[in-house]
């Protein structure tokens, strides 16, 4: 956009259906201020080309999101398409992922804004058009994607018709390199996302001081995964980096209303988050600079926290609610049609959904040269001297290799119990390696599983201690009786050291989020890509064969079974005998990379497993 004196009166005359509210026109004025003065933005100016450049490329955003799921072409001069140019099948998650783009430019307007590139984090995976479709437009693709997307009709035509084309090359894979919801293949991708409330449990724990991760969460999927709600029990200034919750509040699911709408939609959600400790704010979900005024907000709020030396725990964690309708600005928004198909029918054979389709497009139409004038006004990474969107520091996560102190092995027949020799050799591990953060997953009974000395060493991570028991403000044991959530603190933490550690029976409960991990690693490694994070380990006492104190109900082998049904390069299973073979696996474990394992033990003596 050009940087003229009428680049405020530019922004506040919005574009295709955006609108700027009264509310945010206030709030980014007074981030302008602050922006210019602090010598973050050249001048208010600027500030507003780059803002109204963010309203163009969220109207294209979506029109380009509204074409992959109907169109096998998207026409640059914003002609209307014929019946020839439409699928015969249409696909897509169309009403969330418009919903996401402005919400994604939002982030990249605050990128831009301040000369920080943040990391980012989609848990409704299936919304994956929306990144794409600014990905392309913006030129910021996975290797694979280069030379194959861009803003060109003919790069656009490939992404329209490579969404949902279910082909496959000589060896049956995948051909696209695009795929239903997010994967290694998306540009910035560190999740797949399709196991709904898994990115709520998982992002307080990902970013190392000095980061700062936005996370955009579902409100469907706020019903999912107990355990997203206690995010300000964990976060430390010590060891955390920004972390920014952004709700996309468009209050359908597939076939009916949240429970949040059901309940009071944005005002009782904001007072439910108050409650659990969170610092909410409201805003217009449907406008870009809404999102990044946000953004920039929260992380004050946090750093401001950060910087108090009279801090007191739980911070205060900022939480975004991003007020929208599902499908915002095509036909069928806000009704349970937009999840999927919002037109009435298919354009492909029928004039009338063709119609719509043609003049929802012309609303949404930008003109090539102002598009690409927008992309340019926003694309400043080399000025600023930043890292695109794409290598933001939470996708390469590769730490140094561990020191792996060697084990002080025992004679046979006089060994310690399999949980006794691991709890000795892996508090050793972190003495050794004090340069990694550590976070141990525990639902509930480490001491119980014979891993004393690892719990008086890094004890419970609490607010406020309890005296004489094992608790500190800054420990690195998350508890909670939820295994979900307490597997979700070690496999986020892919910069540090890490270990999961539960009764069998129980982590059969973290058997979705162990899939969802292994399933983006195994595609990584399909593609000829190397994950670098050392591996996660997950430690299951077995109680098969026992049946002397807790029934049947403890008594589940599942979790191992199921995990050897996975490619053993990116899932090992073990089944360790004694002290010594246990210690021996997990030295083994800790070696490699990029890879989940489940240890088979017993907490009092051999373990009950062998194959």
């Amino acid at each position: 956009m050009s940087n003229g004196p009428d680049s405020r009166s530019l922004w506040l005359a919005g574009y295709g259906p955006i609108r700027h509210g009264q509310q945010t026109q206030q709030r980014i004025a007074a981030l302008a201020a602050q922006l210019v003065e602090g010598g973050r933005v050249a001048n208010v100016d600027r500030l507003y080309a780059m803002l109204a450049a963010a309203d163009r490329l969220t109207c294209a955003g979506m029109n380009v999101v509204a074409h992959m799921t109907y169109a096998k072409r998207i026409d640059l001069n914003g002609e209307p398409l014929g019946g020839e140019d439409f699928k015969v099948t249409p696909e897509g998650h169309t009403g969330g992922s418009l919903n996401m783009v402005p919400a994604f430019v939002g982030y990249l307007l605050a990128n831009a804004l301040t000369g920080k590139t943040r990391a980012w984090l989609m848990g409704q995976g299936h919304c994956v058009a929306a990144i794409e479709a600014i990905n392309t437009l913006t030129g910021d693709l996975s290797p694979a994607q280069q030379g194959r997307y861009e803003m060109s009709e003919a790069g656009l035509a490939r992404l329209c018709q490579d969404f949902y084309s279910y082909q496959t090359d000589a060896s049956g894979m995948p051909s696209a390199p695009l795929g239903s919801h997010a994967g290694p293949n998306t540009a910035g991708a560190i999740s797949e996302g399709g196991y709904l409330g898994f990115a709520e449990l998982q992002y307080i724990h990902m970013p190392l001081p000095g980061e700062s991760l936005v996370a955009f969460l579902s409100d469907g999927a706020f019903e999912e995964q107990r355990g997203s709600d206690w995010a300000p029990r964990w976060w430390r200034a010590e060891d955390c980096g920004i972390a920014i919750p952004v709700m996309i509040l468009n209050g359908r699911r597939i076939e009916q209303r949240t429970q949040i709408i059901q309940e009071g939609g944005a005002q009782w959600l904001l007072a439910d988050q108050r409650h659990n400790g969170f610092d909410p704010m409201i805003i217009d979900g449907r406008d870009p600079a809404a999102f990044a005024w946000a953004i920039l907000t929260a992380e004050d709020r946090l750093e401001t926290f950060a910087a108090n030396p009279q801090r007191r725990y739980p911070a205060p964690l900022p939480y975004v609610i991003a007020e929208t309708e599902k499908g915002f600005g095509f036909p069928g928004a806000g009704t349970n049609a937009a999840h999927n198909l919002p037109l009435v029918s298919n354009p492909h054979r029928d004039a009338v959904a063709r119609e719509l389709f043609n003049s929802s497009a012309r609303a949404l139409h930008v003109p090539l040269p102002e598009l690409q004038q927008a992309v340019a006004t926003l694309a400043n990474h080399d000025r600023q001297n930043r890292p695109l969107e794409s290598r933001n520091p939470l996708v390469h996560r590769e730490p140094a290799a561990p020191v792996l102190p060697t084990p002080q092995w025992q004679a046979p027949g006089l060994e310690d119990s399999a949980m006794t020799a691991l709890d000795r050799w892996f508090v050793e591990l972190v003495k050794a390696n004090p340069q990694l953060r550590v976070r141990v997953g525990n639902p509930d009974e480490l001491a119980s599983n014979k891993m004393g000395e690892t719990l008086a060493l890094l004890k419970h991570r609490v607010n406020e201690p309890e005296p004489g028991v094992p608790e500190d403000l800054h420990g690195s044991v998350i508890t909670a009786l939820n295994e979900e959530a307490v597997a979700a603190a070690a496999l986020a933490n892919k910069a540090g050291l890490n270990l999961i550690v539960s009764y069998e029976a129980f982590a059969v409960k973290m058997l979705g989020l162990m899939r969802q991990e292994a399933i983006f690693v195994r595609r990584q490694k399909e593609l000829g890509q190397r994950p670098g994070w050392l591996p996660v380990p997950l430690i299951v006492t077995s109680h098969t064969w026992e049946n002397s104190k807790n029934e049947q109900s403890h008594q589940d082998p599942t979790i191992g079974e199921a995990l050897l049904g996975e490619m053993s390069d990116t899932v090992r299973v073990l089944f360790p005998v004694g002290g010594n073979t246990t210690v021996a696996a997990m030295r083994s474990v800790y070696a490699g990379r990029g890879q989940l394992a489940c240890v088979v033990d017993e907490y009092g003596g051999l373990a009950g497993i062998l194959t």
